[in-house]
């Protein structure tokens, strides 16, 4: 059954450490019109505001950069997300960083305020730092975190200012729902750079993640199993991808954060369409092309192209 397709477009970056990535949407656009596929013109696109201007400007939140910026950000995807939903839409989300995921959480929450949401969460990393954690103060670290409204108190290694402290309450109340996910409806794979406090945390909560050796020695087809069993009790799902879960020998280095050792571009896709054919599937999301780091022009947007005409195929059937 046709998901009804939405494309949005966010091309704020403001939670990277890297520029470039707001070019990421464009790019895979760009590389839609070279192919002469118009996957973009066959669905309806609507872009959020930019807020990239704030990287003009030197952040005064040392342990989360910008995050005055980033709540206009997670607002803006709660009402544009619950909206769609609410209406019968599907949002495909393209994104410049990972860090604006949890206001996409955020608008699946306004809309099924009711329904357990389950979370199959696509790196190389776990994203779920906090300001108290977080070793760089780049907010694309952290969307989980807001998500599951913890601080990770508990591996603390910064003295946060209340300002800041401010702002991330509100992050984790944007829709006025926190907790938005509860952890065993989370689900990693091909997590496999995180720093000590992360994996403190992941080990406390129990967090489950099937790492890119379990897909070869195991096989996808047990792996997707293993997450459909996990995810039975949930009434609907939310898809985050991240291209720098794919291999960069593989694909290329244009990401922000490319780790060696993780999946093939064919692994994605079977994941992705896997997720794509599921009825409680209600939002997918891609994030972190960076065309000025890809060494291989355009390649990183060529793939996650293919990647996209993949789900978007099998939402249409």
């Amino acid at each position: 059954m046709d998901k009804n397709i939405v494309f949005v477009i966010n091309t704020s970056e403001i939670t990277a450490g890297t520029r470039g990535a707001s070019l990421g949407p464009n790019a895979i656009m760009t590389a839609a019109r070279k192919k002469g596929s118009f996957i973009f013109g066959e669905h309806p696109t609507e872009k959020l505001e930019c807020v990239n201007d704030l990287l003009d400007k030197a952040s005064p939140h040392q342990y989360a950069k910008r995050i005055d910026g980033l709540v206009n950000v997670y607002e803006m995807l709660d009402s544009k997300v619950s909206s769609l939903l609410m209406n019968n839409k599907f949002p495909l989300i393209l994104a410049a960083d990972h860090g604006s995921a949890g206001g996409t959480i955020a608008g699946i929450k306004s809309a099924f305020p009711n329904k357990r949401l389950g979370v199959v969460w696509i790196d190389a990393h776990a994203d779920i730092h906090t300001p108290f954690t977080t070793p760089s103060g780049n907010m694309h670290g952290m969307p989980l975190a807001t998500a599951l409204g913890i601080d990770n108190l508990e591996c603390k290694t910064n003295e946060v200012p209340q300002d800041t402290l401010s702002f991330w309450n509100q992050l984790k109340h944007i829709g006025g729902i926190s907790p938005k996910i509860s952890s065993e409806d989370l689900v990693y794979i091909a997590v496999r750079d995180t720093e000590e406090q992360e994996d403190t945390v992941l080990s406390r909560l129990n967090i489950r993640n099937h790492k890119v050796a379990d897909v070869r020695t195991k096989g996808m087809s047990e792996i997707l199993k293993a997450i459909d069993e996990q995810l039975k009790d949930c009434d609907c799902i939310y898809v985050s991808f991240d291209v720098d879960s794919m291999d960069p020998d593989l694909t290329s280095h244009g990401t922000g954060t490319p780790v060696k050792d993780g999946l093939t571009p064919e692994e994605a896709k079977e994941i992705l369409t896997h997720f794509a054919k599921m009825d409680k599937t209600v939002c997918m999301e891609i994030v972190e092309v960076n065309p000025c780091l890809d060494e291989k022009k355009n390649t990183m947007a060529e793939i996650t192209l293919d990647l996209v005409e993949s789900i978007t195929e099998t939402l249409k059937k």
